[in-house]
């Protein structure tokens, strides 16, 4: 997470990003019932069961896992209906909707790669088999499957053909935070250790922007039968916020599995954690290929000219900090300064990456805007209550 969420790392601050309002207050009579994560034994054993040493910690970071695989698999579902491939082969977790349904967006999606509606329906089938095997796991230990259901209330893209049935998440009025793209690069600074990094396009971390057409107006042609810079505009917002979202989960896992008592839940994080770091790698090589146009407010810079598009710097370590083909993690600082660079995945810490700063991030990301009342929806406030489950986890010996 960047310096803004940081300060959520401790329970004091947990509580008061609750109460301040950030997170509504609607729905949170609701919570009850999804915090209901485990059976009543769960109150008095500090373990499951009589054959395993799974404990209520663990229970609660699988569960809040679940909660967070399900909000991702309702996005990826969106990106997929409009730009996903329409050729795809069957797998054990065929996806139950008609995909690739605006090719106009698609040829936007194909500036970043050429293999980019596979991609986004392999990313969508991925986080879909998460949730279920995630929930799975619980029923197979005593505890209760989550399902956040109830809060898919957010309109979907008008585009014709879309099933027009409420969605957990809004991808209309983004707001996204692409500091990833510099803390990866950075060869002496590490967020566990205090670094603050800038956006690669400073414009997404201002106002609010469109990642899918929001009708069938966003995919006229012009007489040559190109797209607007506008509908491309929303295809290089979507690269981006591929790698934002896949970023969180490439740092969630690691952070919460050092959280982990039992073997085999270890065994699970580490295991779906490895495929959430194949995403990230993915789009981040991919939203560097995103064009440099202008639409409106919003402008996607040249990230190969050596210059800094926060503040205009120039220099050898402003030209690495934002060249786009760097897309393995640079060596840095890790631990203690004093033990050398070493590639990492960053971060690792509960207080910058865990449960409850991947909620914030997801908020302050608009993902759960309701653009009818201008609010976040109840789902932030289950999820803020399920992440402080997991981040107060400890393991045990």
């Amino acid at each position: 997470m960047n310096e803004k969420r940081s300060i959520l790392g401790g329970t004091k601050n947990r509580r008061s990003f609750l109460k301040n309002g950030v997170a509504v207050a609607a729905g949170a009579s609701m919570a009850t019932a999804f915090l209901s994560a485990a059976p009543a034994s769960l109150a008095e054993d500090e373990s499951v069961g009589g054959k395993t040493q799974i404990t209520k910690g663990d229970i609660a970071i699988i569960t809040f896992l679940s909660a967070l695989e399900q909000v991702e698999a309702d996005l990826w579902i969106q990106y997929a209906e409009l730009g996903g491939a329409t050729n795809q082969g069957l797998s054990p977790i065929d996806v139950p909707f008609k995909s690739g349904l605006a090719p106009a967006y698609i040829t936007g999606l194909l500036v970043l790669d050429g293999d980019m509606p596979q991609y986004i329906s392999d990313n969508t089938d991925d986080e879909i088999s998460h949730h279920r095997f995630l929930n799975n796991y619980l029923q197979s230990k005593g505890a209760k499957p989550i399902d956040l259901s109830r809060f898919a209330i957010l309109p979907p893209s008008e585009v014709s053909g879309v099933p027009q049935n409420g969605r957990l998440t809004n991808l209309k009025q983004l707001t996204i935070d692409t500091s990833w793209w510099t803390r990866n690069r950075s060869a002496n600074k590490n967020p566990d250790l205090g670094g603050t990094f800038e956006n690669a396009v400073p414009d997404l971390a201002k106002g609010q922007h469109p990642a899918i057409p929001l009708s069938d107006n966003d995919l006229v042609l012009d007489g040559s039968g190109n797209i607007s810079n506008h509908l491309q505009a929303i295809a290089n917002t979507a690269g981006f916020h591929f790698a934002f979202i896949e970023q969180g989960g490439s740092s969630l896992y690691p952070a919460l599995a050092q959280k982990v008592t039992d073997l085999e839940v270890l065994r699970v994080l580490l295991s779906i954690g490895g495929s959430e770091i194949m995403h990230f790698q993915t789009w981040s090589d991919k939203a560097g290929n995103a064009t440099n146009i202008t639409d409106g407010n919003l402008t996607f810079p040249n990230l190969n000219i050596g210059v800094d598009p926060n503040n205009g710097a120039t220099g050898a370590t402003v030209a690495d900090s934002f060249q786009t083909n760097l897309i393995m993690p640079e060596p840095t600082v890790f631990l203690d300064s004093k033990l050398g660079p070493v590639s990492i995945i960053r971060p690792t810490s509960t207080a910058q990456g865990g449960a409850v700063a991947s909620v914030a991030s997801f908020a302050a990301d608009g993902l759960f805007l309701d653009p009818a009342t201008g609010k976040n929806t109840g789902i932030v406030n289950v999820l803020m209550r399920l992440a402080e489950e997991a981040d107060e986890a400890q393991r045990r010996l």
